[in-house]
């Protein structure tokens, strides 16, 4: 069964895709790079925030009040509106002060600059949580269920890239330094190889 990891990288490719590097003002390869990278980031924040029931639960209360998973149904009617005020309230809870590190080498990656960075991480973040709403209905989930998907999900990544999720994990350290934003340029490439087997 695909991850929703993979789910998400063949949702978001093609089409959208472009349309994602069109309101961002990147193209297709910059905006591929960034994608490649962002997610494992954004699941990895969700994993991280999961840990404890506490998180769970705040996290399972967010989708059933705000993301009721809709999203996946008209991908391309919430791209076409260019709106990212959601998402940067999104991400205010999953990655916190560490967003401007993860902009900074997503950045890196793509040769972006943050702020076309920060506008797709900030489209990308209300997708994930859509797709995540659904996953949880689908199998009705309760609060640990929901952790325990995401961890694995998580986990099968760290599997398929361990370079890599060991980049995005040093990424969300509050303790890292600077180096992280200096390796970190390995995470688009190494993503598209390592998780989907070269396939773009």
């Amino acid at each position: 069964m695909s991850s929703m990891l993979e789910m998400l990288m063949g949702t978001l490719g093609g089409g959208a895709q472009k349309q994602i590097g069109r309101n961002a003002g990147a193209d297709e390869g910059a905006t591929a790079k960034v994608i490649s990278g962002a997610l494992p980031v954004l699941l990895g924040a969700l994993s991280r925030n999961t840990r404890d029931q506490g998180g769970a639960e705040s996290l399972l209360g967010a989708l059933d009040r705000d993301h009721d998973g809709s999203i996946m149904d008209d991908l391309a009617g919430y791209l076409g509106k260019n709106d990212t005020s959601d998402g940067d309230g999104v991400l205010r809870h999953m990655l916190g002060e560490k967003r401007s590190r993860v902009e900074q080498g997503l950045g890196k990656a793509s040769g972006l600059d943050t702020a076309a960075v920060g506008k797709i991480l900030a489209t990308l973040a209300p997708v994930v949580l859509g797709a995540l709403s659904k996953q949880r209905k689908e199998k009705q989930l309760d609060a640990s269920g929901l952790a325990a998907l995401i961890g694995q999900d998580n986990d099968e990544a760290t599997k398929k890239a361990p370079g890599t999720m060991g980049l995005v994990g040093s990424l969300l350290d509050q303790d890292g330094d600077g180096q992280v934003v200096d390796d970190v340029f390995k995470i688009g490439g190494d993503l598209l190889g390592g998780l989907f087997g070269g396939k773009k």
